[in-house]
């Protein structure tokens, strides 16, 4: 069983930022292909970034790009999403998630695992 434990999130104004650490308890964390999805309310969960195992590829949606950056630190078993020039747009609960099959995907079904999130609030 793969547990994920996502951090970092709160409430700031536009134009700000954020750093939100995903944390993970997979022994092989370093095999998977990990992703950030958001989900605000009233609206369908969306795909954010997603990164593959060795952290040498990685694909935006293209409402961030250019903003947010994904990342991973094999060692300590985290992914992390810094978000730069926040939007109130942005405001949304945060998810990571492991696939265990896709190396690099934006398709929420392709992820086998997911956290609990972690709401970010940008205020305008």
């Amino acid at each position: 069983q793969v547990q994920l434990v996502e951090s970092g999130g709160g409430l700031v104004q536009a134009g700000d930022s954020l750093r939100l650490s995903c944390a993970a308890s997979a022994r092989t964390f370093s095999n998977y292909g990990m992703g950030w999805f958001r989900q605000a309310p009233g609206k369908e969960r969306e795909f954010v970034a997603a990164i593959t195992w060795r952290g040498v590829s990685t694909t935006y949606a293209d409402s961030v790009k250019g903003r947010f950056t994904i990342s991973r630190d094999n060692a300590k078993s985290t992914v992390y999403l810094q978000m730069n020039s926040l939007k109130p747009e942005d405001t949304a609960a945060y998810y990571c998630a492991i696939s265990t099959r896709y190396e690099l995907t934006d398709l929420a079904r392709r992820y086998d695992y997911w956290g609990q999130g972690t709401q970010v609030t940008v205020s305008s």
